[in-house]
């Protein structure tokens, strides 16, 4: 994701395609975003510019390219495996005019590709650039479904990667299974954070965990909380489990912390 500024002032809704300044020549991009007031600058260096709107023929070069990014994949595989690079090749990216091709990889640490650049570049006579890219980045480049059966979010609609840790799984009382909370890029789901400011929000109006109340029946320890049901679970000293609604188990605290009249 790259911000161009629009000087001529095309008309661009979100979704249209349009030929901007690349390295040493143009490329296509989708436009994504129009309001400059959410765009935030890094460094000094001035915004490249938006060149026109992409046109028929520009789609169909874009296409074309498509088709040879295949070739240049199954072309840099075997390269990859002649010099006998610890790499995994992931994507292969042609920019618009043809002047570059960037390769996309995952390695386990970093990679002296200087060998496997030169061979390319004695290949295809245009500058190439291999670039390194964690594990999430490659499930976004080559896309899938994930377990609810609907299309990788990182693919379809995520523009950032959020950071993701178990305290997400830990504050909607999802058990640690790695298995189950992990996303096809081997990582941590992007949804754990969907809901997690809901159920934050929930586990502050229930008593915490292992906390004490006392009841009609005795003295019990908080065990587990249901926030939908908005119930919770005591286990008693003498084994007994009971659920009891929130609303009753917030006055039995009430109580407790009401001093008794003189």
């Amino acid at each position: 994701k790259v911000v161009y500024a629009n000087l001529r002032e095309y008309p661009f809704r979100v979704g249209d395609l349009a030929i901007v300044e690349a390295d040493k020549g143009e490329d296509l991009g989708k436009v994504v975003l129009l309001d400059p007031k959410k765009v935030q600058k890094k460094g000094n260096d001035p915004f490249k510019n938006v060149l026109r709107a992409a046109s028929p023929e520009d789609v169909q070069r874009y296409e074309e390219n498509k088709e040879k990014e295949k070739s240049a994949f199954k072309v840099c595989r075997q390269k990859i495996k002649t010099v006998g690079l610890p790499m995994k090749l992931v994507d292969v990216e042609y920019q618009l005019d043809s002047n570059k091709i960037t390769f996309y990889f995952t390695a386990d640490k970093r990679i002296d590709f200087r060998q496997l650049v030169r061979e390319l570049a004695a290949e295809y006579r245009v500058r190439i650039e291999l670039r390194q890219i964690g594990v999430r980045d490659e499930a976004k480049r080559c896309d899938g479904y994930g377990v609810c059966g609907r299309r990788l979010c990182c693919s379809s609609f995520l523009r950032n990667f959020d950071p993701i840790t178990t305290q997400a799984a830990k504050d909607q009382n999802l058990p640690l299974n790695p298995q189950k909370l992990s996303g096809v890029c081997g990582r941590l789901m992007c949804c754990l954070n969907y809901e997690r400011q809901f159920y934050q929000e929930e586990r502050r109006k229930f008593p915490a965990l292992e906390s004490i109340v006392r009841t009609q029946k005795g003295t019990g320890k908080v065990e587990k909380i249901d926030v939908f049901k908005k119930e919770v679970c005591l286990r008693y000293q003498s084994g007994e489990w009971e659920r009891l609604p929130l609303e009753e188990v917030t006055n039995f605290l009430a109580q407790k912390k009401t001093p008794p009249k003189k």
